[in-house]
C-alpha cells in the first residue's frame, strides 16, 4: 500500500459520505473519481480537490488531518509505502532487463 484515496459524495439530503481506499498504484479511474490522493512513499499530494475546487495545502497538513480520523491506517501506510515504492522500482528494472 502506498496511496491513500479519499472520495466525497453528497447525498440527496445534503449529508456527505467519505469513502476511503488504499492502493499500490493510482489508476486513471482513481484520479477521476477521488477527491484526495496522498502518496505516502514520496510524501506528496497527487490530487486535492474539495467541493470542486483545488485545495492548496501541504502533505503534512493533510497527513495530520487524516491521522486524527484514521490513525491505524495512516501508520500502516507510513510503514508500507516505502517498501512498496522499492518493490515497484525493482519490478520496473526487471522489466527493462528482460525487455518486456
Amino acid at each position: 500500500m502506498r496511496y491513500l484515496l479519499i472520495s466525497y459524495l453528497r447525498k440527496v439530503n445534503g449529508q456527505i459520505d467519505e469513502m476511503v481506499n488504499v492502493s499500490k498504484r493510482v489508476r486513471t479511474s482513481d484520479t477521476n473519481n477521488s477527491n484526495v490522493i496522498l502518496d505516502f512513499a514520496n510524501k506528496e499530494i497527487v490530487k486535492c480537490v474539495i467541493e470542486g475546487k483545488p485545495h492548496d495545502t501541504t502533505f503534512e497538513l493533510m497527513r495530520d488531518y487524516y491521522y486524527k480520523v484514521y490513525p491505524q491506517l495512516v501508520e500502516q501506510l507510513e510503514k508500507e509505502a516505502p517498501i512498496t515504492a522499492v518493490q515497484e522500482k525493482k519490478a520496473v528494472k526487471a522489466k527493462i532487463k528482460t525487455g518486456r
